[in-house]
């Protein structure tokens, strides 16, 4: 039998290469390693396309990068043999309507889903009527349902400060009672994301002091400048295949700056307010050129100002 390493009187070492050895398996790993390389960063490279089409939310899309770099080097550290932090994804969202919330949570979900983090990826979306029974162990079972169907995927919880509401003989007690215990035992089968105004969420985790420390990742969506809800209204526009006219678009901000001031932050619905002036807008156009009898290319695509219909009657 061949010895490749012979030891000599005098202390010296003598090493003999077997050349037999085969090299595939090195060369085999450096390619794996290659590939892996190539797909974390197309990966990365498509998580910033995909934010690309997101107005605003600037500190929300640089806290996705940065968790997905942190699970990426965890798995490094781990192949290793370094310690690696347990990757608990459970998140809260914090912000006004229409502020992006439910849209970053399918885009979390998507892309953890190409990342291996989610097996499915899918969001179930649900607020305090699909958690809280009617009496007492229904709304655990409710709650254990939809946590059955989140597996694999995210469960989003809107307006989740309305499950502290009623006190101690609430049935919300009990559902945020089951999710505490799920979000231990199911930790890495499901993210738990929830979302609500900020007051809201920070009286909601003041009632249970145990609960803001399962949530690793709090995330805070601000409101909309007039500048980003005019992008994100021109964007539903464009994608409707319609365009603004000078006038309408001067209309339209000249009202978003008044309606900003005048309403109070937490009843104002940002992106979701924009879309519903659209699409009214939209079908006020269609009645306008029906009734003219207009049915030219320019005139179908055109959006002008007396097609603008604002909610509020007091700010057109």
């Amino acid at each position: 039998m061949d010895q490749p390493i012979r030891v000599k009187n005098k202390g010296q070492i003598s090493i003999t290469l077997n050349r037999n050895v085969k090299t595939e398996p090195l060369e085999y790993n450096r390619t794996e390693q290659l590939k892996d390389v190539r797909k974390e960063y197309e990966l990365l490279k498509e998580i910033e396309e995909e934010m690309q089409d997101l107005v605003g939310l600037d500190e929300v899309k640089k806290i996705i990068k940065e968790i997905y770099a942190w699970i990426i080097v965890n798995k490094k550290r781990e192949e290793i043999g370094l310690k690696a932090g347990k990757q608990v994804l459970h998140m809260m969202f914090k912000g006004n309507p229409g502020t992006g919330k439910t849209t970053v949570a399918r885009l979390i979900g998507k892309l953890f889903r190409k990342a291996d983090i989610l097996s499915k990826g899918h969001l179930i979306e649900c607020e305090r009527a699909d958690l809280v029974g009617e009496y007492i162990g229904h709304t655990a079972q409710k709650t254990r349902d939809l946590i059955k169907k989140a597996i694999g995927g995210i469960l989003f919880i809107d307006e989740a400060y309305s499950l502290g509401r009623g006190g101690e003989k609430d049935f919300g007690k009990e559902a945020i009672d089951t999710l505490v215990k799920h979000m231990e035992d199911k930790q890495h089968d499901f993210i738990l994301i929830l979302a609500g105004y900020s007051r809201e969420m920070e009286y909601f985790l003041s009632l249970n002091p145990g609960l803001e420390s399962r949530f690793p990742i709090i995330i805070e969506f601000p409101d909309y400048t007039v500048d980003q809800l005019l992008e994100i209204g021109k964007k539903i526009v464009k994608e409707k295949e319609y365009v603004l006219s000078y006038e309408a678009e001067r209309k339209l901000r000249e009202h978003l700056l008044m309606v900003k001031s005048a309403v109070n932050a937490n009843r104002f619905s940002n992106g979701r307010y924009i879309r519903n002036i659209i699409e009214k807008s939209i079908r006020t156009q269609a009645m306008r050129i029906l009734l003219n009898n207009q049915f030219d290319r320019n005139e179908l695509m055109t959006i002008r100002s007396q097609d603008l219909v604002f909610p509020d009657s007091s700010f057109k």
